[in-house]
């Protein structure tokens, strides 16, 4: 707001600092107050413009063409290659403590090689200096920092110890293809729209059932848009298919799938369907995702081609008719496979399954 660098007696971050922003992607803040520094110390401005750009490409003042080795500590920062030691936060801290009734804002940052003994140490200085209170972070103790100082040499050293890739989210285009598929599982009925990439990759999934509004819409409209960033992020389908295929919960059971006879939720029959509709047969054999039409295939190979087709009772003869059971024209049929059924007393049985007309 007041176009200053840093707020009160904290010093700067960096001269340059990485900034992560909130919806993705990385913002470079260039310290302002260099050029006033270094015009204050008596430097021309052909070489303060040669500083700032050295500075500007690594973030350091270290090796600057033109700046003087004795000026170097002027610009120490927070974190980076010209750093201010942890005692020197503390000496000022406790410079300014007898003018405050409160305790003071301020982090003292630690490499991140820093030892217990040494946060001990700087622990019981504060309390030697009267310091109120005193709050610490060493460099990359957690897995995402919101700044990173801009260090020279292999940008890998911007996080030192933390990986510096940012993951990119690729948007889909504004007119994309998509495929929609209704099922069923168990008495749940719904649709399942994915849209794609130009190049046939999911890049989104919108999932509609039961009656709009209900607990279990919101519920699948949610996990839906959690898989879709997850997808645009980069999260390979495989992922989401290892994750999900497998869950067991209601509604379960039968679907009117053609190639997925049967699911266990309808977490299961989603992703074995999405696994059916991306993935290779490769890498779906090897997660035990088949359809019906490859489960029922030959296992072994050239077995289809050495196949020779036959009639049920072409190669052997029937046999005579039994004088015991004898089929009669006005046996009725069996209800439950269909075969003609033969008198068996005073009832019928069916010589195919067993079934009888109820009298035995």
């Amino acid at each position: 707001l007041m176009d200053c660098d840093t707020t009160g007696i904290e010093p700067d971050l960096g001269l340059v600092k990485m900034k992560k922003l909130v919806g993705g992607g990385t913002m470079q803040i260039v310290n302002q107050g260099v050029g006033r520094a270094l015009r204050q110390l008596g430097y021309e401005a052909t070489t303060i413009e040669a500083i700032q750009a050295h500075i500007a490409e690594t973030g350091s003042v270290i090796d600057a063409p033109g700046l003087d080795p004795a000026d170097v500590p002027v610009f120490a920062c927070s974190m980076g290659d010209n750093v201010i030691e942890p005692g020197g936060h503390i000496q000022m801290m406790g410079a300014v403590q007898p003018f405050l009734s409160g305790a003071i804002s301020k982090t003292v940052n630690l490499p991140e090689s820093t030892s217990v003994e040494e946060v001990e140490k700087v622990l019981v200085e504060s309390w030697e200096l009267g310091l109120k209170a005193v709050a610490l972070y060493r460099d990359n103790c957690k897995v995402g920092q919101p700044l990173t100082a801009k260090s020279t040499g292999n940008t890998s050293e911007e996080t030192p110890g933390a990986p510096t890739i940012v993951p990119q989210r690729e948007k889909l285009p504004r007119s994309r293809r998509s495929k929609t598929f209704e099922f069923r599982v168990a008495d749940c009925k719904g649709f399942a729209t994915v849209g794609e990439y130009d190049d046939g990759r999911p890049g989104e999934l919108f999932i509609r059932v039961s009656k709009q509004g209900s607990t279990l819409s919101g519920i699948m409209d949610a996990f839906a848009i959690a898989v879709s960033h997850g997808l645009q992020y980069g999260v390979p389908l495989s992922a989401f298919v290892d994750a999900y295929v497998g869950m067991r919960f209601e509604p379960a059971g039968m679907t009117d799938d053609g190639d997925l006879r049967i699911a266990s939720s309808l977490m299961d029959y989603l992703f074995r369907r999405l696994a059916v509709e991306y993935m290779t047969p490769e890498e779906r054999r090897d997660r035990n995702i088949l359809t019906t039409g490859e489960r029922s295939q030959p296992t072994l190979p050239g077995v289809a081609e050495a196949t020779t087709p036959s009639v049920q009772g072409l190669d052997v003869p029937p046999d005579p008719p039994s004088s015991s059971m004898p089929k009669t024209s006005d046996a009725p049929f069996c209800g439950q496979c269909g075969t003609q059924m033969v008198r068996a007393g005073s009832c019928h049985a069916c010589q195919g399954c067993g079934a009888t007309s109820g009298c035995s």
